[in-house]
């Protein structure tokens, strides 16, 4: 067993959806397991309606013990082989979760759940582990397409080299292709330095298009080599990322894109792509910090 891959549950259907995903993720990892739920204690949510006796811890706790097991057995239907245990801890669920990251290799979360407002796409602990956490978060939303390649949204940025490593590894384990998709327009691209310099603001017909293709082949060298088994297409796409990425998602298995790409501000833990997919992807969202981030 090569490490744990974890998955926060609260009894919403996202959760256990997610935890499926989890229960999978490990199953091709050779990984364990860990199935996490935190409660806060005293509950600080206010009902709405006439006013009742809130529950004793005792409740809780054999509530939560109640939606654990839940998630334990079908963890195991789903991956049998599969070593699973679990945590109840008392504490933040953001801040639980964030801590149970830095010992995991993945953290799998629902888009949202039991204390998402109507109308949010993506909850806030999706959003906030997508920033905080320390190793990659799968995110399980949309409804993705199994015969689907894996999206990766290349940049070139040093911090998406991460999200490049990641996803070949993914696609290698889960014997799928990646379409690494990168997208510019002349606001984000860098300007070539001048052909002629009598001409120093002039660029030939197709220049910059070539420079992003070059960025692109680039943003993977090595990557292919060093899985030769992976299936890949590469696009490279004029116009703005987060609609080119949103798009490729209705026929993905998975997206795979770095917290910040070379467009973000520094500072940012996660950039305005990542936040986008994360809200509107038709698939499951993986997003991938850099040891910089």
């Amino acid at each position: 067993m090569s490490g744990v891959v974890i998955v926060g549950v609260d009894g919403s259907a996202p959760s256990l959806v997610a935890v499926d995903a989890a229960a999978r993720e490990a199953r091709w990892r050779s990984a364990g397991l860990r199935i996490v739920h935190a409660f806060r204690w005293p509950p600080n949510r206010v009902p709405m309606g006439p006013p009742v006796p809130p529950p004793d811890e005792r409740e809780i706790r054999e509530m939560t013990e109640s939606l654990v097991t839940e998630a334990v057995d079908r963890a195991r239907a789903v991956a049998p082989s599969v070593d699973v245990t679990h945590a109840v801890v008392t504490g933040e669920p953001l801040t639980v979760l964030e801590g149970q990251s830095r010992a995991g290799e993945l953290v799998v979360v629902g888009s949202r759940g039991m204390g998402g407002f109507a109308g949010l796409l993506a909850g806030s602990t999706a959003v906030h582990l997508a920033a905080h956490g320390r190793c990659p978060v799968l995110v399980v939303r949309g409804g993705p397409e199994p015969a689907g390649p894996i999206v990766l949204g290349a940049d070139g940025s040093r911090a998406g080299g991460a999200a490049v490593e990641f996803a070949f590894a993914e696609a290698a384990l889960r014997g799928a292709g990646v379409l690494a998709l990168h997208a510019w327009t002349t606001w984000n691209a860098p300007v070539p330095p001048p052909q002629d310099p009598a001409e120093p603001y002039a660029s030939r017909p197709g220049m910059l298009a070539q420079a992003e293709e070059r960025l692109l082949c680039e943003a993977l060298a090595g990557h292919r080599e060093r899985y030769p088994d992976v299936p890949v297409e590469l696009r490279v796409v004029h116009g703005p990322t987060r609609e080119a990425l949103i798009e490729a998602s209705s026929t993905a298995q998975l997206l795979v894109v770095g917290a910040r790409g070379r467009g973000g501000f520094a500072g940012l833990l996660l950039g305005s792509v990542s936040q986008a997919v994360l809200h509107h992807a038709h698939c499951p969202v993986a997003v991938v910090r850099s040891g910089e981030s």
